[in-house]
């Protein structure tokens, strides 16, 4: 197919139609209102509803009503906006409704500035609301594959019953590149028979709920969601490795931090260091094993995130003490440059 020059929200509301996306409930936030805008314009054309509701809350809630009744319906926002919806993704979790949340992330703590950063990871990968639940995370690097992770992310959902977070930021959603929506893969979808569309009198009314008052029911409710997340954990991790078989020191990025990552590499690679790269595509699922295939004689990994650190707690709990793991980061939505990134390198690898 022709591409298509797009900018990166814009992009994300095509593909989640191109995906089947029928409804989106959302609300308008810097650094991604174009995509609640461009779904306003483009879902009443294949027969869809866009509803801005009156708040971040009522959005989730309308998405966990849509998805109950077997829909396919994402929401978008950015960092705070994210976080009024966590007690929703809780319950969505919970009642193991198929949902895409996308995020596209600026500066924080608070309402911080629209500028990129990734100073959600913690949030995306550990759970911002209450209780033990996981969303399947991604954290694409252009806008190509944004699109990709989008129209598989709506699949995994239903497959998995579980909501499913793209992480973007103010960079990839405002920039513009070319995009193509090529055929991709058409899996096997399990049937909705859970979904609350009217019994028809042919069956027993079906039930959607988080709240179970026995404890013991709850106990083993939470180990079903343990099962299925161990099965997202062995199916679904996604990573890019980058010469690790010989590097003397191993990059870890991911989102759009990767890309400036890897300019760093092409100065480094030029000046005769030999560096590699682990770049995380699910932040959960962690890619941990990748770790385990840097060679032996490399002794150090350096995290580069657009935040205070927080991916370095996976790597070091990957890289079990075999590397020692530092940390160079910006943070208020200022974005690394490729030589500062290169020259932190050296001074790790002995150069000046």
């Amino acid at each position: 197919m022709t591409k298509v020059l797009m900018k990166g929200n814009e992009a994300i509301g095509a593909a989640a139609i191109a995906a089947g996306c029928k409804y989106f409930f959302g609300y308008p936030i810097t650094p991604q209102s174009e995509l609640p805008e461009y779904m306003s314009r483009e879902l009443p054309k294949v027969g869809g509803v866009f509803l801005q509701p009156e708040s971040e809350v009522a959005a989730i809630n309308m998405v966990y009503g849509a998805s109950g009744a077997g829909a396919r319906v994402m929401t978008s926002s950015s960092s705070p906006g994210i976080s009024l919806k966590q007690e929703g993704i809780s319950y969505i979790a919970a009642a193991e409704l198929p949902c895409l949340i996308c995020n596209i992330m600026r500066g924080g703590p608070g309402l911080g500035g629209i500028q990129p950063s990734q100073t959600d990871y913690f949030q995306a990968t550990r759970g911002g609301g209450n209780g033990d639940y996981r969303l399947l995370a991604f954290a694409p690097a252009n806008i190509q594959e944004m699109v990709d992770l989008i129209i598989e992310g709506f699949d995994l959902a239903d497959i998995y019953r579980n909501p499913v977070m793209i992480c973007g930021d103010g960079m990839l959603g405002q920039m513009m590149e070319p995009v193509e929506f090529t055929n991709h893969t058409k899996r096997e979808l399990p049937e909705k028979t859970w979904a609350t569309t009217g019994t028809q009198g042919k069956r027993k009314p079906n039930i959607i709920n988080s709240l179970y008052l026995e404890a013991s029911i709850l106990e083993d409710h939470n180990k079903h969601l343990i099962e299925k997340y161990n099965k997202i954990k062995e199916n679904e991790v996604r990573v890019e490795t980058v010469g690790l078989e010989d590097a003397q020191l191993v990059f870890s990025a991911y989102g759009t931090t990767s890309r400036i990552v890897k300019s760093a590499m092409t100065i480094l690679q030029e000046e005769g260091y030999k560096v590699g790269l682990i770049r995380p595509i699910t932040i959960w699922p962690y890619p941990y094993d990748a770790f385990k295939k840097i060679n032996e004689k490399c002794k150090d990994i350096l995290v580069v995130e657009m935040n205070t650190g927080q991916m370095t707690d996976d790597v070091k709990i990957a890289v079990e003490g075999r590397q020692k793991v530092h940390f160079h980061g910006r943070q208020g939505g200022m974005i690394p440059s490729p030589e500062e990134i290169a020259q932190v390198a050296r001074e790790l690898l002995g150069g000046k």
